[in-house]
């Protein structure tokens, strides 16, 4: 035994949640920690791992993603947790087999924006010198000056029909009504990709769908090492006992399998909590049905949120985030076809291999629709004679060009419409449509983590004056970092191990390229769409 380091056989450690904060945390309480994996148990309300990195399906019923987050080189966190797990058949870690595969599958995109079914191969930005003097103030711009201000109140109508805005809104998902502090942050933290966006050059991808390359692999590492997990585990409540000075944790109030139950805490157990989802109460849809409308009351997320800080301001504010459907929601399609008819025109279209492209976006479109084409195959196990692709849209309440209804209320056939004919494959349309299967989701949250905001909102990772408490996951602060990404997620969960063990340790520090006067220089040529 190394008699330098404490003893934690005893520790035990409460994760709630089973998304990718709560197994970043739960695989860091070991490797940095020490702490037993038996002793370790992550309570999930679904019966599936993974949150939002979510893959699912087949090919005879269709494969399903909701989404995917972006990774780039610089998610120092990521790479960090991930050069410890080793991939599925164990050749090399999960952090060495995605930088392999991103020197060999590069993306380049040629046709990042589609007008009038022709393609733009690396658009200009076409800002004006005032949207330039603009998104540099907004860079400037303390942040605690912003308070809860929205993009649109830094910016004048014609900003929002640039190529920059088209490109920036649908590769990150925000909306003109988003805080202005979430966008900041964004400018600010992918400063050193600014020259390249118009081809997202430097956007990387995992090899498969990130729940079979990421998810999967972290899974069973910590199932190797005694991991608990309990599915069907809806927490609904924490006992807190306010002693003196401190707030320590003492229960966990839960519904398994329907029945209540109460779990004890002792005073030197942790508890690490992921409040609100950004995919709770997702819906699907079918070829034939539309997804329906559902709400923060449809899961227990938002609701275990609700109740812990009702009367307690430092765990923050869901309704925030949770309050507003309208700004936050929007619908995404995954496609499975068994004809290769339309891969093959989509790539003779854009000019890319799968993998390659990124994201197409059709400029012209009343959804503001964006189609991605995946390298093949997506799925582990999927056949080879199977394609899938992925798209999604912004403006999901507003009637289609070729279907003439909101996007909301589309079925996956009527979603498969818009796109051919957003690409002008109509003659082709009936012949795709019956080898294909389109599944629609609704998500009401998608983007809540972007909603207005002023400070408090997002209780810190380590709530002061909370003893065994730590918050993660995409609604707890983290100043430098920026939500909806993994890396977000991962940054929190080792802060709140580090913290809440005492270690004397910390997270690999946030890239901050803004500093760097050679990507300051790249960025400023690029706005001003200089070759």
């Amino acid at each position: 035994m190394d008699m330098s380091k404490p003893d934690r056989s005893m520790t035990r450690a409460h994760l709630i949640g089973g998304g990718i904060a709560s197994l970043a945390a739960a695989a860091i309480l070991i490797r940095d920690g020490d702490l037993p994996g038996q002793n370790i148990t992550i309570y999930e309300e679904l019966r599936r791992l993974g949150g939002s990195l979510d893959g699912s399906g087949d090919a005879e019923h269709g494969y399903v993603v909701r989404g995917g987050r972006m990774i780039e080189s610089k998610y120092l966190c990521t790479y960090d947790l991930f050069d410890s797990i080793p991939t599925l058949d164990k050749k090399q870690t999960v952090t060495q087999e995605i930088f392999e595969w991103n020197r060999v599958m590069q993306t380049r995109s040629k046709s990042r924006l589609v007008r009038g079914r022709h393609k733009i191969d690396a658009p200009e930005f076409g800002l004006a010198e005032r949207h330039i003097l603009a998104l540099e103030k907004l860079a400037m711009e303390p942040e605690a000056l912003l308070g809860a201000t929205s993009i649109s109140d830094h910016f004048g109508d014609d900003f929002f029909q640039t190529n920059f805005w088209l490109m920036w809104c649908t590769t990150f998902a925000f909306q003109p009504w988003h805080s202005a502090a979430e966008f900041r942050r964004y400018l600010l933290r992918f400063t050193h990709m600014v020259q390249g966006f118009n081809e997202l050059q430097g956007i990387m991808r995992t090899v498969y769908n990130q729940y079979d390359s990421l998810v999967l692999p972290l899974r069973r590492w910590l199932e190797e090492r005694g991991v608990v997990f309990r599915m069907d585990c809806q927490v609904t409540d924490l006992g807190l006992s306010d002693d003196q000075d401190e707030t320590v944790v003492y229960a966990i109030r839960c519904l398994r399998d329907g029945v209540a139950d109460e779990i004890a805490v002792g005073p030197d157990d942790l508890v690490i909590a992921t409040l609100g989802s950004m995919t709770e109460a997702s819906s699907m849809g079918t070829m034939g049905e539309a997804p329906k409308m559902l709400g923060r009351r449809d899961g227990g997320a938002w609701a275990l949120w609700e109740k812990v800080a009702k009367w307690r301001p430092e765990l923050g504010s869901p309704a925030a985030f949770a309050g507003h459907v309208d700004e936050s929601r929007w619908v995404s399609f995954t496609a499975t076809m068994k004809d290769p008819l339309l891969f093959r025109k989509i790539m003779e279209f854009t000019g890319n291999v799968p993998g390659e492209g990124g994201l197409v976006t059709f400029a012209d479109s009343a959804w503001l629709m964006s189609v991605v084409l995946p390298h093949q195959p997506h799925f582990i196990g999927q056949p080879e004679d199977v394609q899938v692709l992925w798209g999604y849209g912004l403006a999901v309440d507003k009637p289609g060009d070729f279907v003439k209804k909101p996007m909301a209320d589309c079925s996956g056939r009527e979603l498969m419409t818009e796109l051919l004919g957003q690409f002008g494959f109509v003659d082709q349309a009936e012949a795709i449509l019956q080898n294909s299967i389109c599944l629609p989701c609704m998500m009401p949250f998608i983007t809540s983590q972007f909603l207005r905001r002023k400070h408090g909102d997002r209780p810190a990772i380590r709530p002061e004056g909370y003893r065994n408490l730590a918050i993660v996951g995409q609604f707890c602060e983290q100043p430098d970092d920026v939500v909806f990404t993994v890396e977000y997620s991962v940054r929190s969960a080792m802060t709140a191990v580090y913290t809440l063990l005492d270690l004397k340790k910390e997270p690999p520090a946030v890239y901050k390229g803004q500093y760097d006067p050679r990507h300051l220089f790249a960025a400023f040529r690029a706005l001003h769409d200089m070759a």
